[in-house]
């Protein structure tokens, strides 16, 4: 069953996140997603996640494939025009690839890089307006496709993002171009994500809520620090520092948050700071193993 098939199902999908490698050695990245076999609906490829280079998602979205795995590619903006971004996706497709995740993509700044040239010829909607016009057999200048793609296209939203009237009106436009679903920014706040998730309701669209469970207190002020959209509590650092395991804290206080928002979302995402060494547990604690 594919991806779209189950989120079609409205069963509580788990998805999970690995990244390429820095470099052309994919055998550490295909051992991680190893540990997820059995696990997860689909697993998450980044793109350059944080503006920091890595090799493209396709090339370990097909190997896991090649593995048995659903995978959602993600594909973000910032690095290609318009063009890039249409080759890609039918390659992308024509190695098996069926599920985008369309993002605008960090700047630049940043990451590793942060002299390098942004593109943006594109934004997130227009990526997800391309993806239907694909499926629908043509390209972006409405000229006719050899053959259509069958692109199961989903989008980002950040809960935690206030006021909310822009982050809805953000997500209201990527439902109208056809997004079929949306995977969150890490949650930390379950009340923070309700009231998001109430407010995006009348949308209807499958809902997968991003989980990053913490392994330090240090750990978590760098993200509040470095990482936009996240805002990780001060009881939440408060309690990683008293804790004789953090790293089992940090599950703890994941496990939490995954019973506060699951009757307000459709799934979680996890992703793992370190790899997915823990991830099962994770879900043995959420009964979702």
């Amino acid at each position: 069953m594919g991806f779209a098939d189950v989120l079609g199902s409205g069963k509580f999908v788990v998805t999970a996140e690995v990244s390429p490698p820095r470099g052309t050695d994919i055998s550490g990245a295909l051992a991680g997603a190893r540990l997820l076999q059995g696990l997860v609906d689909a697993v998450n490829v980044t793109d350059n996640q944080r503006s920091m280079m890595r090799m493209s998602p396709i090339v370990l979205c097909h190997k896991l494939g090649e593995m048995g795995f659903e995978t959602i590619m993600h594909m973000t903006c910032r690095d290609r025009n318009r063009l890039a971004l249409q080759s890609d996706l039918l390659a992308a497709h024509a190695l098996g690839i069926h599920n985008i995740l369309a993002m605008s993509g960090d700047y630049p700044t940043m990451g590793d890089m942060p002299s390098t040239k942004p593109v943006f010829d594109l934004d997130s909607v227009q990526l997800l307006q391309l993806i239907e016009k694909m499926n629908n057999g043509s390209d972006f200048q409405d000229k006719p496709l050899d053959s259509p793609t069958s692109l199961c296209a989903g989008a980002v939203a950040n809960p935690g993002a206030r006021p909310l009237g822009p982050q809805l009106f953000k997500l209201n436009k990527k439902v109208l171009a056809k997004a079929r679903f949306i995977q969150t920014q890490a949650v930390f706040d379950a009340a923070v994500f309700n009231e998001f998730a109430d407010a995006a309701r009348h949308t209807g669209i499958p809902i997968i809520a991003g989980i990053i469970p913490l392994r330090s207190a240090q750990n978590a002020r760098f993200m509040n620090e470095k990482i936009p959209g996240v805002k990780i509590p001060d009881e939440a650092i408060s309690r990683m520092e008293a804790a004789a395991d953090p790293a089992l804290e940090g599950m703890r206080i994941a496990a939490k948050t995954i019973a506060d928002i699951r009757t307000n979302c459709q799934g979680i995402h996890i992703m793992p700071i370190g790899g997915h060494g823990n991830t099962r547990r994770l879900l043995e604690m959420c009964g979702l193993d």
